[in-house]
């Protein structure tokens, strides 16, 4: 798989989303966390979907459950909560595993095109963020403590 629109990914509810439904887009794809410290990030991801989303980018979030179980409810809660408490108008998907043995393909993905520190492909905590051009190709990753804002210049340089 050369690219990310190779990938199925399940929304919450069960349907399947082929991700070649966002070809053409340059999007920034994130492992969240409804009870995490860094869950105000929302705030500032929602800005920049609304910002550029007119322009060919989208947030996609993916909610995991795997550092220090902060993400515990179901797939529904986690939908109502973006919506209710940061106003998430991007698409959230169904809870995945970024790590271990049952590491979402698309994250297996993200990470071998776009390793951390060092060389790691494990991904450290939540809100790590992959950035991913409009021909599919990932372009980076961002640690989770990078503020989503901080991105803001990567992203318009491939949208220009």
């Amino acid at each position: 798989m050369t690219n990310i629109y190779n990938f199925t990914c399940e929304k919450v509810g069960g349907k399947k989303q082929d991700l070649s439904e966002y070809r053409g887009k340059v999007m920034l794809i994130v492992n969240t966390a409804s009870k995490c410290g860094l869950t105000p990030q929302f705030t500032a991801l929602e800005q920049i979907f609304d910002d550029y989303k007119d322009n060919d980018f989208s947030v996609l979030g993916f909610p995991c459950n795997q550092f220090a179980r902060q993400e515990p409810a179901s797939n529904e809660t986690i939908q109502e909560f973006c919506q209710l408490n940061y106003g998430v108008s991007f698409p959230v998907y169904a809870k995945v595993d970024v790590n271990g043995d049952n590491t979402s393909p698309l994250f297996k993905h993200l990470k071998s095109k776009a390793p951390g520190i060092l060389g790691s492909e494990t991904i450290k905590w939540n809100f790590t963020k992959f950035l991913v051009d409009a021909d599919g190709k990932v372009v980076k990753r961002y640690a989770p403590a990078t503020k989503p804002e901080a991105i803001r210049k990567d992203i318009e340089r491939l949208l220009a």
